[in-house]
């Protein structure tokens, strides 16, 4: 057992050195859209499913309350957790419209728009950025594996290069949290961070 725990640490840590150096510079990239975006009164909407959808959660909510720093809220909204919105989509007008209806209700052109899938064929966040996109919102895809349907029509893809779910929702968060930290840092503590 001890073996299977070590290893599962190893894998994770070599996913993250895998990822850092594969999109760094994407994830400079999406950090200065980010704050561009928040600097210009727009917002980010995050979305996903299953553990991708509490990170989703987890995101906004660092955005919206603190994450290291003190500072002002930051508008972010969690498109997976209305569960009023989400189930009387679902039921009147299919799974997949669940994220592409609510961005048409919330959503304005500049605003950030981040699916997150583990596969990057998660159908309601596909058709949640295509959404998205054709509104002129600035897309972000947060996925695994070759990057799926999501890696075509991103504006900007963080892929993590693996088939293991867990694994990829671990680099996912630390990815999350590395902008977070950025973006405060950036808005609040050190503008000339580049």
């Amino acid at each position: 057992m001890e073996d299977i725990i070590i290893n599962i640490f190893k894998e994770s840590n070599r996913l993250k050195e895998i990822f850092v150096n594969e999109n760094l510079v994407k994830m400079i990239n999406v950090i200065d859209a980010v704050t561009e975006a928040l600097k210009a009164g727009n917002k980010i909407l995050l979305f996903g499913n299953g553990g991708s959808a509490a990170d989703a959660q987890h995101l906004a909510a660092e955005f919206v309350n603190r994450f290291v720093i003190e500072r002002p809220p930051l508008p972010a909204i969690a498109l997976n957790t209305d569960t009023s919105v989400v189930t009387s989509i679902g039921n009147d007008y299919g799974f997949s419209e669940i994220f592409a209806k609510q961005i048409r209700a919330l959503g304005k052109r500049g605003d950030i728009a981040c699916g997150i899938s583990t596969s990057g064929n998660s159908a309601n966040v596909v058709k949640g950025i295509e959404t998205a996109k054709n509104m002129g919102l600035i897309t972000v895809g947060l996925t695994g594996r070759d990057g799926g349907n999501i890696a075509g029509i991103v504006d900007y893809l963080l892929n993590v290069s693996s088939n293991s779910v867990p694994r990829i929702q671990e680099v996912h968060i630390t990815a999350g949290h590395a902008i977070c930290e950025m973006v405060d840092y950036k808005l609040f503590q050190r503008p000339d961070v580049k």
